[in-house]
């Protein structure tokens, strides 16, 4: 593989609840290692069918507020026609057409460009999976 591409796994341990996973720390360790204070783009990307990547701001409630919205569009009961697993699991295989599994970043200089309240999130509503791998890729 050649300096221009770089490309990771994150285990990611999500536990047996709803959550919204900051992993901006991790993708900015990443590209200190691998960007070089080069330009360039950072993919994250989740191989999974009921998980996501959003860019939002976190600690401040947002990340509640989306799992409580997207619990209210995708309500875990039985309407679901996917049945297996948890009790409205079905609405975990949905949550990717409203979360979706990747996010493309610019990265200048070596550093990830994002707003000042922005934060890479992994989002999990599957409580059946507590455990994600989140591949972080370097083009530069």
């Amino acid at each position: 593989m050649s300096d221009a591409f770089s490309t990771r796994v994150l285990n990611v341990a999500t536990g047996s609840s709803e959550r919204v996973v900051d992993l901006t720390r991790d993708c900015e360790a990443f590209l200190r290692e691998t960007a070089a204070g080069r330009d360039g783009l950072l993919n994250i990307y989740v191989p999974h069918a009921t998980a996501g990547i959003a860019i939002i701001e976190t600690g401040s409630g947002s990340d509640d507020d989306l799992l409580a919205v997207l619990h209210s569009l995708l309500p875990a009961d039985d309407r679901w026609q996917h049945r297996h697993g948890a009790p409205g699991h079905g609405r975990d295989h949905v949550l990717p057409a409203l979360v979706p599994p990747h996010a493309t970043l610019p990265v200048l200089g070596g550093r990830l460009e994002l707003g000042t309240w922005q934060s890479v999130c992994l989002v999990d509503t599957n409580i059946s999976n507590a455990n994600r791998h989140v591949r972080l890729s370097f083009l530069g």
